[in-house]
C-alpha cells in the first residue's frame, strides 16, 4: 500500500472510532523504525459492546472506501482486536489490555501523529 493510500485509510479508521465514541484514539507513524506497516491506528473502548462497534465500523468504512484487511485476530475476546491493512494496523482495545499491552510506549520512537491532521 502506498503511503498515502495509508494515511488516507488512517483518516477513514480514526472517523469510524470517533463515530462510535472511541477514547485515547492515537495515531503513531512508524515506517521509519518497522516495515510492519506505515501506521498504527490504537483506540479503546469501555465495554465489550462498545469495542466489537468499533471493530465493525472500521472495517465497513474501510470498505466502503475500497479497502480490506489483509488479517483480523481477536474479534470475538472484545478485549483487543487487530485490524491489519497491511499499511495500517487498527487496535482496538477495552480500558485494562490497552494498559496491560501498552503500545504507546512500545512503540514510542514512532512519531505521534495528531489525528485531526490526517
Amino acid at each position: 500500500m502506498e503511503k498515502e493510500e495509508s494515511r488516507k485509510l488512517a483518516a477513514i479508521a480514526v472517523n469510524a472510532l470517533e463515530d462510535k465514541l472511541g477514547r485515547d484514539i492515537k495515531v503513531i507513524e512508524i515506517d521509519e523504525i518497522s516495515p510492519l506497516a506505515d501506521y498504527f491506528v490504537i483506540a479503546t473502548g469501555r465495554n465489550v459492546n462498545q469495542t466489537d462497534a468499533m471493530v465493525e465500523a472500521v472495517e465497513e468504512a474501510a470498505h466502503k472506501a475500497g479497502f480490506e484487511p489483509d488479517h483480523v485476530e481477536g474479534h470475538k475476546n472484545g478485549n483487543w482486536t487487530l485490524i491489519d491493512f497491511k499499511g495500517v494496523v487498527v487496535h482496538v482495545f477495552d480500558e485494562e489490555a490497552r494498559g496491560f499491552y501498552d503500545l504507546d510506549r512500545i512503540w514510542k520512537d514512532g512519531k505521534q501523529i495528531d489525528p485531526d491532521t490526517l
